[in-house]
């Protein structure tokens, strides 16, 4: 079956660093689209950054540009997400998600990915 898991979650005081991994299981990554969302309890999901896995461009939303960084390692089928300068704003789980159409634009949307992990809980606390 194909499944996607996230790890790397946990506490961390404001200012800290973070790096999360999404490794794919029963597909390539190399041919997929990866983006990373999270959602805070109450809050609607939002995104955060996004990567075409075969030429590695990367993308960030506002809330976090300057402050993350996203890459992949297509040989050990595994995306990260390494978070620097920690808000509390930036707690909440984050998922990782996949989807087969690539594309040198962007891949903004949630419901354009097929595949998701079940999450990994970021706490910043102050």
């Amino acid at each position: 079956q194909l499944q996607i898991v996230e790890s790397g979650g946990g506490l961390v005081q404001p200012g800290g660093s973070l790096t999360l991994s999404c490794t794919a299981s029963g597909f390539s990554l190399s041919y997929y689209a990866i983006g990373w969302f999270r959602q805070a309890p109450g809050k609607e999901r939002e995104g955060v950054s996004y990567i075409n896995t075969s030429t590695g461009r990367p993308y960030y939303e506002d809330s976090v540009k300057g402050r993350f960084t996203i890459s992949r390692n297509n040989g050990k089928n595994t995306v990260y997400l390494q978070m620097n300068s920690l808000k509390p704003e930036d707690t909440g789980v984050y998922y990782c998600a996949a989807t087969k159409f690539l594309t040198a634009l962007p891949i903004r949307r949630a419901d354009e990915y097929d595949y998701w992990g079940q999450g990994t809980q970021v706490t910043v606390s102050s």
